[in-house]
């Protein structure tokens, strides 16, 4: 996840989603079978389905079950997913922005989970479209720590990056949505790894808020993210150094 879009960049968040290693990866088997469904198995072929088993593997999810969830996206061997995706718009404490991104098989479900959510930590649900002009999908791609940022720039501005930025695990290089491939190809190309290839929800404007209403931002999108529905959550918050700095002295 990205730190201008979402949260989970800080090092408390990555925290928690070490501590929920199984619910990370179904989440990531999910992402990897609806790929599959809607682009085919292979790789080479399917840039989302590359760009999923990648995450996957970084995240350490046995190649077995990465195999058997592309075999099932693509209906290999009788087994078949059926995903619906949804997104909700919704306000977090001191009217933080946010844009749910859901996968699920019941929308009824999903739906009850996410305003159960929002209501019992501080937040509340939006009206379609009240929140979502504030963002705008981007390609965010994450090239982790020991390349340099003019090596990165060198590789990308042809092929379509927006810009480079600091991130948490090194930088991210910022692109149109439609040119989340071709960047990422110029990468591969320029022999430069990357963590994980994504188009995402990203704010328009940013806000900076205190320590106070951060904890109850996370604690909200913890309870989001518990839910098996709920893939992604991005928001227009942004933390400053000293904020930040507070936030590491609670671990």
């Amino acid at each position: 996840m990205s730190g201008h879009s979402k949260w989970a960049t800080t090092k408390h968040k990555k925290a928690v989603i070490d501590s929920r290693r199984a619910k990370s990866w179904a989440k990531l088997i999910k992402n990897i079978e609806v790929a599959a469904k809607l682009g085919g198995p292979d790789l080479q072929g399917n840039p989302t389905l590359f760009d999923a088993v990648l995450k996957a593997k970084k995240t350490s999810v046995p190649k077995d079950n990465i195999d058997r969830a592309v075999k099932r996206g693509a209906g290999i061997g009788g087994e078949s997913v059926e995903y619906a995706s949804i997104m909700y718009e919704g306000y977090g404490p001191n009217g933080v922005a946010l844009m749910i991104e859901c996968l699920t098989d019941n929308k009824n479900r999903a739906a009850a989970e996410v305003r159960t959510a929002l209501t019992r930590n501080g937040g509340t649900l939006a009206d379609p479209g009240s929140v979502a002009y504030n963002f705008s999908r981007k390609g965010v791609i994450v090239v982790g720590e020991g390349t340099s940022e003019d090596d990165i720039m060198l590789a990308v501005l042809e092929a379509g990056a927006e810009e480079v930025e600091p991130h948490a695990d090194g930088f991210a290089v910022i692109t149109e949505a439609s040119d989340l491939v071709p960047v990422r190809s110029a990468l591969q190309d320029a022999g430069i790894e990357y963590e994980s290839a994504d188009v995402e929800f990203v704010p328009n404007l940013k806000v900076e808020i205190d320590a106070d209403t951060a904890r109850k931002i996370f604690r909200l999108i913890d309870a989001l993210e518990d839910s098996d529905d709920v893939q992604n959550v991005f928001s227009n918050f942004d933390l400053t150094a000293d904020v930040q700095a507070e936030l590491e002295e609670d671990e």
